[in-house]
């Protein structure tokens, strides 16, 4: 029983880093770098995979450098290297390790991108391709799945697979 009400209890770090991350997204984004670097401090480099690579995502989008986008945006793939699937289902609403990696992949792929560097930028959208097979059907999966196609256009690179993705789907 106590394992349950554990498993259903809310993360506070993660409660506060949705917080931040609406803070940003209103447009405040100077002070949400301040808050996620507070919050990075409270963590630590070797604190919870999962808070790691939530903010570090995030962090990433609110960055105005590539190079420090990039910085975040490798941060949050390598504390996904060190989730578990096990830590993801202690977090509400949680999904598999592996349905992180086709954004992970997709947000490096777009960096290199805006740094120039292509053969990194290829590499990224070919494994965010690869691991894009584990995403469900909903609107974010398709947002995904269509970014992945954007940005294989625009670098010139078929679809490796012929998963016939196209704009996402129309719903009722």
């Amino acid at each position: 029983m106590t394992e349950r009400q554990e498993q259903a209890a809310p993360d506070a770090v993660m409660t506060r880093i949705g917080q931040v991350v609406m803070l940003c997204h209103a447009g405040d984004r100077e002070e949400a770098r301040h808050r996620y670097l507070g919050l990075w401090a409270e963590i630590g480099a070797d604190g919870d995979p999962l808070h790691r690579c939530t903010l570090a995502h995030y962090m990433a989008d609110a960055q105005d450098d590539p190079c420090d986008e990039l910085a975040w945006d490798l941060r949050a793939l390598t504390a996904a290297e060190e989730l578990s699937d096990d830590r993801l289902t202690r977090h509400e609403g949680a999904l598999a390790v592996r349905a992180l990696y086709p954004s992970l992949h997709l947000n490096l792929a777009a960096d290199y991108v805006r740094l120039g560097r292509t053969d990194a930028a290829r590499a990224h959208v070919r494994r965010a391709r690869r691991a894009a097979h584990v995403l469900g059907e909903d609107s974010y999966s398709d947002g995904v799945r269509a970014a992945i196609s954007r940005l294989e256009l625009r670098l010139g690179e078929r679809g490796s697979g012929d998963e016939g993705w196209g704009p996402p789907r129309q719903r009722p």
